[in-house]
């Protein structure tokens, strides 16, 4: 029948830095569609679900699942949040000062000292720092002309979204251990189960009924699915003939748009940890050289831009080639340079938890 999840998962070698490389590379080429003026994404005419929509749901799902082995082995709510600013915040930063002061200076229409002094780049660059307030797409006069005008960086509409989820978890888990404490009983689990169903019900419901706009219900739904499946990784076992039946029956199911988004959105999850954790060998060798699926998120929409920008008309061929190896440097420099280097610092929370209390004192 094969092994249970928790005994995959007590390694840490597994290939989720590849599915996340991925990932973010079916977002540079998805938005390459529109960036380069072109209709007619392929995923979107024959499946119902864009290429983006996929890879932004494998986050969310891997999210869910390695943030909850974060927070619930650590048990310490300050190491959690301190482990989750240096893995956002430090790379995303200097993502934006990109944004700002060198493909916005190069791009923009102004003269440097209005773009500069202008409230509408320092919105730009505060609001993307923080993500509290969502995120600003525009800076002056910066890509107006290009088939996709106007935004800067697209792709950074899911951060805010993502730092909410590890809000969510951390308050629900935190006020389900304080209340079993309480009352006794085990139910933590059970209550993370409940949420994941229900809201991946929701999602599914909303879909064809189109309630309201459907990113926070879908993003929520496999962020808390990727939880759930954490907390039942004793109960879970990954076996190769489980996985190709679904994988079949998911197969089957792309001559129907709408069973396949309800057997996807069933059974992703699945497929995502099978793949993550039972393939070997060769393909482990990937993950010697780093993690550079944020880096290729976070840069890919602004370089695309530029490419469009410079190059009128660019084919969409070139738009993926010359975008992608652009971004993977990018992202190679982001990695070595600033997030490997400070995803060291996690040790740290001592400082920060200190400078916390230092805080509630005055």
């Amino acid at each position: 029948m094969g092994k249970t999840l928790s005994k995959y998962t007590n390694s840490r070698d597994n290939n989720f830095n590849l599915i996340r490389f991925i990932a973010a590379s079916l977002v540079l080429y998805y938005h390459s569609f529109p960036l380069a003026g072109i209709s007619g994404e392929p995923f979107s005419k024959y499946l119902g679900i864009s290429s983006g929509t996929i890879a932004v749901d494998v986050f969310f799902i891997c999210s869910g699942f390695l943030v909850s082995r974060s927070f619930f082995e650590r048990n310490n709510i300050i190491a959690f949040t301190w482990a989750r600013i240096l893995r956002i915040y430090p790379a995303l930063i200097v993502a934006v000062l990109f944004c700002t002061l060198i493909v916005g200076l190069f791009f923009t229409q102004e003269w440097w000292f209005s773009y500069l002094m202008d409230s509408n780049t320092h919105k730009f660059f505060l609001k993307n720092i923080t993500l509290f307030f969502g995120v600003e797409y525009t800076l002056p006069s910066v890509f107006t002309n290009n088939p996709f005008p106007n935004a800067v960086n697209g792709s950074l509409w899911t951060l805010p979204y993502e730092v909410k989820m590890y809000a969510y978890l951390a308050i629900i888990a935190t006020f389900l251990n304080y209340l079993q404490k309480l009352v006794g009983g085990k139910f933590i689990k059970l209550i993370f189960l409940f949420i994941a169903i229900f809201s991946l019900a929701a999602h599914i419901t909303n879909h064809f009924q189109l309630f309201t706009s459907d990113n926070f219900i879908r993003l929520f739904s496999m962020f808390f699915v990727g939880v759930a499946f954490y907390l039942y990784r004793d109960n879970i076992y990954m076996s190769l003939k489980l996985f190709l039946f679904i994988f079949t029956i998911l197969l089957i199911s792309i001559f129907n748009k709408e069973s396949f988004f309800i057997i996807y959105s069933i059974s992703l999850s699945y497929l995502i940890f099978y793949v993550a954790y039972v393939p070997s060998g060769v393909i482990r060798k990937f993950n010697k050289f780093g993690d550079y699926s944020y880096g290729m998120y976070i840069y890919a929409f602004p370089v695309q831009q530029s490419i469009a920008a410079m190059i009128p008309n660019v084919s969409f061929i070139a738009m993926v080639s010359i975008s992608f190896f652009i971004t993977l440097l990018l992202s190679f420099l982001s990695w070595n340079l600033i997030e490997k280097k400070l995803l060291k610092m996690k040790g740290s929370h001592v400082v920060f938890e200190s400078m916390l209390k230092n805080i509630h004192l005055t």
